[in-house]
């Protein structure tokens, strides 16, 4: 059960959200709640509901600096626009490559 459509994603808007943090490429929790049609806040509660299933490789929460690091990043404006930078009271989530596999298990 999604709480909007699904969206229709194209090569170039996927390679917009894919992000290099700690030396990995991650996508972010906003990224993939609007991908998979949900909000931030229930894609997030789905996770957390099996976090048992998320390895430290599969995912991991940003710290602030990483936060902040992101809003002066070649994708600042979209971020920003999401609401990333200032207004999330809760750390951003990174999905590794295994960790957005393990997100289809959850569907």
């Amino acid at each position: 059960m999604t709480d909007t459509q699904p969206m229709l994603i194209d090569e170039r808007s996927l390679k917009d959200k894919i992000y290099t943090i700690r030396g990995q490429q991650v996508m972010l929790d906003s990224d993939l709640a609007e991908i998979y049609g949900y909000t931030t806040t229930r894609f997030n509660e789905q996770v957390n509901r099996n976090l048992k299933k998320f390895e430290s490789d599969f995912m991991f929460e940003l710290s602030r600096d990483e936060m902040a690091g992101l809003s002066i990043s070649q994708n600042a404006i979209s971020i920003q626009t999401k609401g990333i930078k200032g207004g999330r009271s809760k750390p951003i989530k990174a999905f590794t490559e295994q960790g957005i596999y393990m997100l289809e298990v959850l569907k």
